[in-house]
């Protein structure tokens, strides 16, 4: 250690201010052996040769974050607050955030990586299984089994889901947009004689 709030740094031997090093208990004089330069390039070297990649360090004004997805550097407003995290700020940029979260629920929900998803539609052409016009965008599964049935438009996936999945209301309300209505017989007072 030097004199002045100097010290040398052991792999480059420069003589540098005491902010320079990162503080480190254990060593004499309470600071790293290396600078912080020597020392993020020893760590670099460390990872390449474990055949690990680092990532380049990206100057970040105040006021801004970098976003580790899309990897630019955004402002605070474009994210959301997260009081676990250091700064106060989530890590993710609302954009990337959102998209994270839209996979993480077809994944937990469905079973379905993204690429599933998408070959899903493809093989429907992109449009909604039942009424063949609308785009697909919702996936359809089973209440009971879980099984993924295909992916239908909101109306389509909101109709089957407000006749509780069940293929006889379905068919009774086919029957009925044909113009077959259920009309049941008065047989006797309280019997009723469905039709056939």
């Amino acid at each position: 250690m030097d004199g002045g709030g100097v010290k040398r740094c052991s792999r480059c031997g420069e003589h540098k201010p005491r902010a320079a090093f990162a503080s480190n208990k254990s060593m004499p004089g309470g600071l790293q052996a290396y600078c912080r330069e020597c020392s993020a390039e020893y760590y670099r070297q460390r990872q390449e040769a474990k055949g690990k990649k680092v990532r380049e360090k990206v100057f970040v004004p105040e006021g801004h974050k970098r976003c580790p997805q899309c990897e630019v550097v955004k402002p605070h407003s474009e994210r959301e607050r997260n009081t676990s995290t250091s700064d106060g700020w989530a890590s993710y940029c609302r954009a990337c955030r959102a998209e994270r979260n839209r996979v993480s629920y077809f994944k937990r929900k469905y079973g379905l990586t993204e690429a599933e998803r998408a070959a899903l539609i493809a093989s429907q052409r992109g449009v909604c299984c039942i009424c063949l016009s609308a785009p697909a965008v919702h996936v359809d599964h089973c209440h009971k089994t879980g099984r993924v049935r295909g992916v239908l438009c909101f109306n389509c996936n909101s109709a089957i889901g407000l006749l509780r999945d069940d293929p006889e209301t379905l068919n009774r309300a086919a029957d009925y947009l044909e113009g077959n209505a259920w009309k049941p017989t008065l047989v006797a007072p309280g019997v009723y004689q469905l039709p056939s």
